[in-house]
């Protein structure tokens, strides 16, 4: 190999943190990425507002990020759980947990912000931006790559190709790896909005025939609403005023927090599931949601992803050859419990949460209220919730300071 170190394709949330955990860890790699090296030019760091878990949090902490990200975060103290019209709830709190904090929100961009900076800090990463992945070419130790620049192509050989980009990889589906794919047939509206009563530093999550529709505590007493509806429906709502959306919103949740006010600009993402058919290649790795998109319920998504991302680092770092089959073999088992228990999750809660039938409705109501009241179900929920299941990197199990 004339230019050894990994090569990652794809420079978003999650593929930015491999970056950052493997230069960490001292192996060289190199990143491409699509979009110039802005907060304003990568579309991953967007509008949303992420419900960071605590694993996570621990995580971006243990690989330098969270120091620059930490000041513009809101901590979740509380989650509450509920569906619209039946009796059933359940309830998380931080203090039960015998922890601060449950997990933090934080927009897409402000933690955006936070990895460039951890970025320009890094000493053996090799950044390509704007740059594209034009051709792979199979190796006997690795792969040739051919990158597309502004100002020509570029070769570059590389022992491990790792594919962070995104929902339609292109790495991919150069790898030959098939991907099942699912339309929920539903659309993501998210925006900030202003209660009248306090957050108070709780989450909510509130089922309904329609769909999904939650609120995250955020700073200065907003909170982040991430509304779903019918894909068929959405062109209505992104037609609506701000009163119009705010009814709408306000009919979904409830009164719990008071008079929903003051939408800010909203931004709608259609919603569908894929899940590659393997995670590993011939001397290739898919992390983050070019190796599975789940449906954003429950918030799991980038939380998977740096599970993803810090697992294989921590491998990488503790073996001579970075593409070695063996090495791969051990990450897609390690990944396995959790990627299959968080996906099954999400997909089971649409399905079943989600579905109009009123004969489920006293049998959810009382799954509601059995992980409220007993204590080793809501400590397996919060666990869960909190990013640790399966055998997670070491790097979320180290506590915040």
């Amino acid at each position: 190999m004339n230019e050894p170190g990994v090569l990652i394709i794809g420079g978003g949330l999650v593929g930015a943190s491999l970056a950052i955990a493997l230069d960490a860890a001292g192996i060289a790699a190199t990143l491409v990425e699509t979009a110039a090296p802005r907060t304003d030019a990568q579309p991953s760091y967007d509008e949303r507002n992420l419900a960071l878990a605590r694993a996570t949090v621990n995580g971006l902490d243990a690989i330098g990020v969270w120091r620059h990200a930490a000041a513009r975060a809101t901590p979740i103290r509380h989650i509450h759980v509920s569906r619209s019209g039946e009796f059933g709830s359940a309830r998380i709190d931080a203090d039960r947990q015998g922890v601060d904090a449950l997990g933090w929100t934080l927009p897409a961009r402000e933690l955006g912000a936070a990895l460039l900076q951890r970025l320009d800090a890094c000493t053996r990463l090799t950044r390509l931006a704007p740059a594209t992945l034009s051709a792979l070419q199979p190796l006997a130790a690795g792969w040739r790559a051919q990158i597309a620049m502004v100002d020509g192509m570029r070769s570059l050989d590389a022992p491990l190709l790792v594919g962070a980009d995104g929902t339609g990889s292109f790495v991919r589906a150069q790898l030959g790896i098939e991907a099942e794919r699912h339309d929920y047939r539903q659309t993501l509206f998210v925006c900030t909005i202003m209660p009248e009563r306090d957050h108070a530093n709780r989450a909510y999550e509130r089922f309904a025939d329609d769909g999904p529709i939650a609120l995250l505590p955020l700073a200065e007493r907003r909170c982040g609403l991430v509304l779903t509806v019918a894909a068929d429906e959405a062109d209505a709502v992104a037609a609506l005023d701000d009163a119009g959306f705010i009814e709408l919103a306000q009919r979904r949740f409830g009164w719990r927090l008071g008079r929903l006010t003051r939408p800010g600009r909203r931004h709608p993402y259609p919603i569908h599931r894929v899940a590659a058919a393997q995670l590993i290649g011939p001397r290739a790795v898919l992390v983050g949601n070019a190796a599975q998109t789940v449906h954003p319920i429950g918030a799991q998504g980038f939380n998977l992803g740096l599970r993803d991302a810090l697992t294989l680092a921590e491998l990488v770092a503790a073996a001579p050859d970075p593409g070695a089959s063996d090495l791969l073999e051990r990450y897609a088992a390690r990944r396995a419990p959790d990627r299959d228990g968080t996906m099954a999750m999400s997909h089971g809660l649409v399905r079943l949460a989600c579905l109009p039938q009123p004969l489920l409705a006293p049998l959810r109501s009382l799954a509601l209220l059995a992980c409220d009241r007993v204590s080793p179900l809501q400590r397996a929920l919060a666990r869960r919730g909190m990013g640790f299941r399966g055998e997670p990197p070491h790097a979320v199990l180290e506590r915040l300071p």
